[in-house]
């Protein structure tokens, strides 16, 4: 009795060492260690992010992530995705996420986030022409409505759980999106308010509706490693000071003003 006593005592000192260390082992650590923070982001959402033909990104994400790279003191490398794509890449490929992502509790089933750094709900944009027609949810899903939207999102998923009567139009390029509003091959995009605000300024054709009175609830976030305490302690430290000192905004507002 008293040799199996033992034993069970050296195993349960066995699982709890390997517990600490699993505790203590991080992606910081391995980043650091790297010397680069690897970065998934799309590329095809301004003012977040954004591909250009010279192959380099730009954006407030962009910015941000090069300020957290700094703070780390390690070289920030871009990786390239897609919206379908973004959870399979980010496990397989990056370190973080940014670029505009919205906290969802599907992605929370398998990934973190960091302390969300922006309030974000959904607003429509449609042609100025058309904007009396389209100013609440029941005015847009009309069976003649043309609602259109990019794979593989939020904004794919609220078209489709919030419009069970209007055309759902869907359409694989974000950047060119709101050229087909434009167009006249679709009426309306439900999509991020900041997004709207800043697709009205590249086109003036289009205005947001209501965007001060989103549609739906959303904060934008950067999807870190689940469970990664000290990962995630030290991004939300770095937001923190970037918010205290002004620098934030400075960031945020050279791409919004």
């Amino acid at each position: 009795m008293k040799k199996w006593l033992i034993a069970f005592g050296l195993l349960c000192a066995g699982l709890s060492m390997q517990a600490a260390q699993a505790a203590e082992s991080s992606r910081l650590d391995e980043v650091l260690k790297n010397g680069k923070l690897r970065v998934c982001m799309t590329g095809d959402y301004k003012p977040f992010t954004y591909f250009k033909a010279d192959n380099s990104f730009e954006g407030i994400d962009v910015d941000l992530a090069q300020s957290l790279g700094k703070a780390l003191g390690v070289e920030v490398q871009l990786v390239k995705t897609s919206w379908p794509t973004l959870m399979n890449d980010f496990l397989s490929k990056c370190d973080v996420a940014m670029g505009g992502v919205s906290v969802t509790l599907d992605r929370l089933k398998k990934v973190s986030f960091a302390a969300a750094h922006m309030v974000d709900g959904k607003a429509p944009i449609v042609r100025c022409a058309d904007a009396a027609k389209f100013q609440t949810l029941d005015m847009i899903d009309k069976p003649t409505t043309r609602a259109i939207f990019n794979p593989g999102g939020t904004n794919e998923r609220f078209a489709r759980a919030n419009f069970k009567q209007a055309q759902l139009v869907l359409h694989p390029d974000n950047v060119t999106i709101f050229q087909q509003i434009v167009d006249g091959k679709a009426d309306v995009m439900v999509t991020d308010s900041s997004e709207v605000l800043w697709q009205a300024k590249l086109h003036p054709e289009l205005c947001p509706i209501n965007p001060d009175k989103p549609l739906q609830f959303a904060e934008k976030a950067f999807m870190l490693p689940r469970a990664d305490v000290a990962f995630k302690e030290f991004v939300d430290a770095w937001m923190h000071m970037l918010k205290a000192t002004g620098d934030y905004d400075r960031i945020v507002n050279k791409w919004l003003h």
